[in-house]
């Protein structure tokens, strides 16, 4: 009876959060409803097309507290979706949503708002949807910049705890009651992890942590933590099929997922089959680089456009029937 009560209570402490949360931090961008899902994203800017495609445990506007969007909005189009189940985008249950599920579904939803071609930037578990999106549709992506990314599968002593949300029934149970609560305690030592061995930023306190726990994200965040491993061994068996230019960050103290068999194995991996991979290493930061140094992040984006050029939409028509000339060696 004591434990009953106890979770009842628990459970009316969850809601009123949950709801204070959702009053205080109101959808701030659009939606799209693409293949059953209903999404929504964050827009900023004008100019050629850039996808940014957040972590775990965080939301779209994650970008938006490191200063990333507003410095990339100034010369792109900036599109930053809420990942399915995160922020205010559903996530329906009747989908395993992988990296490679994840990525098509984004797609269609790119191409049901009038993106034709874009630069995909993914951070951590979103570097891995941002990859097989590069996989599967290489004539839309044009390039990726892929920060504290996760590539191959290593042991995660982590999962076990970070998953048991997404279990079924007792995970249900967990996360409308006790698991919300647990994990607002450890939210002060989980940023200082995810940042060390940089102080958190004033920033990043913006990022309601109600927001982050309320029982549908914790259940998304708990799936992804489950489908890590699995959906890094999966995608690491294609690298060699990439066909896009790769611009990857990471710190060199990222506590989170270790550089040298993660990220630097990357640039090795792609360097060997000979594709185009740039590697920037940022001494003394950890798993958060956006927050870091934002403007190595925009220099690696604007290589990129750099290196591909404008996009065919863009283009004007000067500029498009000069591109033609040189295609066809006039």
């Amino acid at each position: 009876m004591v434990a009953g009560l106890g979770l009842a209570a628990a459970f009316l402490v969850v809601r009123s959060k949950t709801a204070q949360a959702e009053r205080e931090n109101p959808p701030r961008g659009k939606f799209v409803e693409v293949d059953g899902v209903r999404l929504h994203y964050l827009e900023r800017g004008s100019g050629p097309a850039l996808v940014l495609l957040h972590g775990n445990g965080v939301f779209a506007n994650d970008f938006e507290y490191s200063g990333l969007m507003e410095q990339l909005s100034a010369r792109y189009r900036v599109i930053a979706f809420d990942r399915p189940g995160y922020g205010y985008s559903d996530r329906p249950r009747s989908t395993v949503w992988t990296p490679d599920a994840q990525a098509r579904l984004l797609h269609h939803a790119l191409q049901e708002i009038g993106v034709d071609s874009a630069i995909v930037l993914g951070h951590s578990w979103g570097t891995m949807v941002a990859l097989a999106m590069g996989l599967q549709v290489p004539d839309f992506v044009r390039g990726l910049v892929l920060l504290s990314g996760y590539f191959y599968p290593t042991l995660r002593l982590d999962v076990p705890v970070v998953a048991q949300p997404a279990i079924p029934i007792i995970g249900d149970l967990m996360r409308y009651t006790v698991s919300p609560l647990i994990s607002r305690m450890l939210w002060p030592l989980l940023s200082k992890r995810v940042f060390s061995p940089m102080k958190v930023p004033e920033r990043f306190r913006q990022l309601s942590p109600w927001m982050a726990l309320r029982p549908k994200q914790l259940r998304a965040s708990g799936a992804e933590a489950a489908l890590m491993v699995p959906a890094a061994m999966s995608l690491s068996k294609r690298v060699d099929q990439l066909r896009v230019p790769v611009q990857i960050i990471t710190g060199t103290q990222d506590k989170i997922v270790k550089p040298a068999v993660q990220s630097e194995r990357l640039h090795e991996a792609l360097q060997d089959e000979g594709h185009s991979s740039e590697l920037h290493l940022q001494p003394g930061v950890g798993h958060m680089v956006h927050y870091a140094h934002p403007e190595q992040i925009v220099a690696a984006v604007d290589a990129i456009a750099a290196q591909v050029g404008e996009p065919i939409g863009l283009r004007s028509p000067r500029a498009e029937a000069l591109a033609r000339a040189s295609e066809s060696g006039v």
